[in-house]
């Protein structure tokens, strides 16, 4: 069986913070790299490209598949160089049912290579935890199954989790929410929850942007009862041990409310390719491997948050 082309990159650990307020409607999570990490990915990577464009004589079409390389469990680059996380796995995986494809992958610190790469061209394919947007499909090839999704729900005072249990208990609670940014995806999800829950109301309240940690000191304070953030950052910014409100860990709770879907982004004109995902995304979700590597990455089926019945285009 076919085998993924991984290219190892020298220079060891990438650093980043995840910045919730980056998965506005024109953006999603996004999440930075030091200058020198970044700097040191992007030089190979763009090594790595010249290398790929002139390969090819043996019939096998070599698709360099960029990720970002500091967004866990989604894509990261490990210490040791090489390319993980889920939706790398996903594409490794669909690499090995495609004999006619050789996939190659990068990693990036820098989100703007990542798509301004896959515009021009210089990559085929970038996973990055991309939320589907009307601007973005101008400008990039949307393949029909999406394979990741952004878990959003909401961050609590641990000390209220006997009486908030879903977004309907935080409601009948209080409902006092963290103000969100009109622009980002996330106030458009709780705009349409309140209409879809007329009885079971959240308090929404449009702000400028803020800096991720404030909305959690908020939280603890008691100026707020929640707030709405991405799985992720929650994880990042207080579960993990050098996060900067770990300190807080027993103080804050999180429940998940809704999944957002990802996407591969593939170049215009690549057809083709998406098509050849697209099959092999099907095979791979009826052998039950997505249903493994989320397990393996995430400890849960993810897809059984995205509300049913979505379509590319929806509005959450």
């Amino acid at each position: 069986m076919k085998k993924s082309i991984i290219k190892k990159f020298l220079a060891a650990t990438v650093l980043a913070s995840v910045v919730l307020t980056g998965c506005g409607k024109a953006s999603d999570t996004k999440e930075t790299a030091s200058n020198s990490g970044s700097t040191e990915v992007i030089a190979e990577s763009t090594e790595v490209s010249n290398e790929v464009s002139a390969e090819g004589t043996d019939g096998v079409r070599k698709i360099v598949v960029s990720h970002s390389a500091a967004s866990w469990p989604y894509n990261v680059l490990t210490a040791e160089g090489e390319s993980d996380g889920y939706e790398v796995a996903v594409l490794k995986a669909v690499d090995e049912l495609l004999p006619q494809y050789e996939f190659v992958f990068e990693a990036t610190g820098d989100d703007s290579d990542l798509l301004i790469g896959v515009q021009t061209g210089k990559y085929q394919i970038g996973t990055k935890g991309a939320w589907w947007t009307e601007d973005r499909s101008t400008k990039y090839l949307f393949p029909e199954h999406y394979i990741a999704a952004s878990v959003t729900g909401i961050a609590f005072r641990t000390e209220n989790a006997d009486q908030i249990k879903d977004m309907q208990s935080f409601a009948d609670f209080s409902g006092l929410l963290v103000p969100l940014a009109p622009q980002n995806a996330q106030y458009t999800i709780i705009e349409n929850y309140n209409k879809n829950n007329p009885d079971h109301q959240i308090i929404l309240e449009p702000a400028d942007n803020f800096s991720n940690s404030e909305q959690y000191q908020w939280v603890l304070e008691g100026r707020y009862d929640a707030a709405f953030v991405i799985q992720t950052a929650f994880g990042a910014i207080v579960e993990a041990e050098d996060g900067e409100y770990h300190q807080y860990a027993d103080q804050l709770s999180y429940v998940p409310y809704e999944a957002i879907p990802t996407y591969p982004l593939f170049t215009l004109g690549e057809d083709e390719l998406a098509k050849a995902y697209d099959e092999a995304w099907e095979k791979l979700l009826e052998n039950g491997t997505l249903a493994e590597l989320q397990d393996k990455y995430f400890g849960f089926n993810v897809y059984d948050l995205v509300p049913e019945g979505y379509q590319i285009g929806d509005e959450l």
